[in-house]
């Protein structure tokens, strides 16, 4: 089984509120004391985290119930029931949420330690003492808690990185990763040797570093659901600038990075806003004659650098364009992604269906009648 997990679905439920009490003080020489029942407890709130010790979403892959408990009931002396404890959802940055029965977005998780309430608790019962007015001393009623909040949703993971490789299976972006980083990512001669994402921190000058992601090899098509493209398409959005990669053997690089181009508009065409470098890879198979030949034939408007990760051969000129390309002033910054709601239709069918666990086993009281709003409802 894969280690890198970027979609579960889960079912969510928040705590409902505690009941109210409806208690009378009865004590030795006091044989009307009046009301005395305290308020419910706050129910637990489902809220989402962002932690930068998780790059995935395994940890999640067969947690599929996260429910937050009830708030407790009030008692007498006015005594309040104990809030529900909370349920922290810990996810990588990077996550965004939707609505698993809708698609719509939700929201968007890009920090860590940053919190978002994602199901609020419902709210304590107010006990009957609240209700003790002048014009009546002994109310006989409380309020019950509020009801629990359901949601089935899903956790979709889209790489925070810097820097994000494109390019065809085989052109070597796992080997590059591997040579500018300490990631290890698997290497060989044959088509999708890749087949999840790689995450790399790049060493640069004067302690300075960058993140580099090596995503999945892109086919003519992928933006249609061909080969990898569509499960890793994604990823892409995520990256502050692209790093065009395509091997000096093609047939045509200039036809190649046009392909490359078009899949990724298709995809989303807010990806033709970001920052993009084009690397002649394998540039150790040509001479002097042939570099200066391809140069003159190369997509325009796109920096361009010859490298070989096998010999080292232009990876320091590599590193210095990346780094000047990602402090220029017009930077696109990776939050700044707007998020479309999602076609659910497309989506994996291997995990729908799955049972929904049943409530407490407290009766229901009858929230959807109760009036939040009118003290006097009994």
């Amino acid at each position: 089984m894969s280690n890198f997990v970027d979609y579960v679905k889960i079912y969510c439920r928040s705590g409902k509120g505690g009941r109210g009490s409806c208690h009378f003080r009865r004590e030795k020489y006091i044989p009307k004391g009046g009301p005395d029942g305290g308020n419910g407890g706050k129910g637990g709130n489902i809220c989402l985290r962002g932690n930068r010790n998780y790059w995935t979403l395994l940890h999640l892959k067969y947690e599929r119930h996260v429910i937050a408990t009830a708030g407790e009931s009030g008692s007498a002396k006015r005594s309040s029931g104990r809030n529900g404890e909370d349920r922290i959802i810990e996810v990588p940055c990077g996550t965004v949420v939707y609505d698993a029965e809708t698609g719509e977005y939700l929201c968007d998780i890009t920090g860590d330690g940053q919190e978002i309430l994602l199901l609020p608790g419902g709210r304590g019962g107010l006990g009957n003492w609240n209700f003790k007015t002048s014009t009546n001393q002994a109310p006989r009623y409380a309020q019950p808690g509020e009801p629990a909040v359901e949601r089935k949703i899903i956790l979709q993971l889209k790489l925070l990185a810097d820097v994000g490789l494109v390019g065809f299976p085989n052109a070597g972006k796992s080997t590059l990763l591997s040579v500018v980083s300490a990631a290890k990512p698997k290497i060989a001669n044959y088509p999708f040797t890749t087949l999840e994402p790689n995450l790399g921190i790049v060493s640069y000058r004067d302690k300075r570093s960058f993140v580099m992601a090596d995503i999945p090899g892109i086919i003519e098509g992928a933006s249609e659901g061909k080969g990898l493209g569509l499960r890793f398409l994604r990823h892409i959005e995520r990256n502050s600038l692209l790093l065009f990669m395509i091997p000096a053997d093609a047939t045509d690089i200039r036809n190649a990075y046009e392909i490359l181009h078009k899949e990724l508009m298709q995809y989303n065409p807010e990806l033709l806003g970001k920052s993009r470098v084009l690397a002649i890879t394998k540039s150790d198979l040509l001479d002097e004659e042939l570099t200066q030949a391809l140069s003159e034939d190369l997509p325009e408007g796109v920096p361009a650098v010859f490298i070989s990760a096998v010999t080292g051969q232009g990876i320091p000129e590599l590193k210095d364009r990346l780094w000047k390309e990602l402090n220029k002033e017009t930077f696109h910054e990776p939050e700044r992604i707007v998020h479309k709601n999602l076609d659910i239709s497309s989506l994996p069918a291997e995990d729908d269906g799955y049972d929904i666990p049943p409530g407490d086993d407290e009766p229901e009281d009858a929230y959807d009648e109760y009036d939040w709003d009118d003290d006097e409802n009994a």
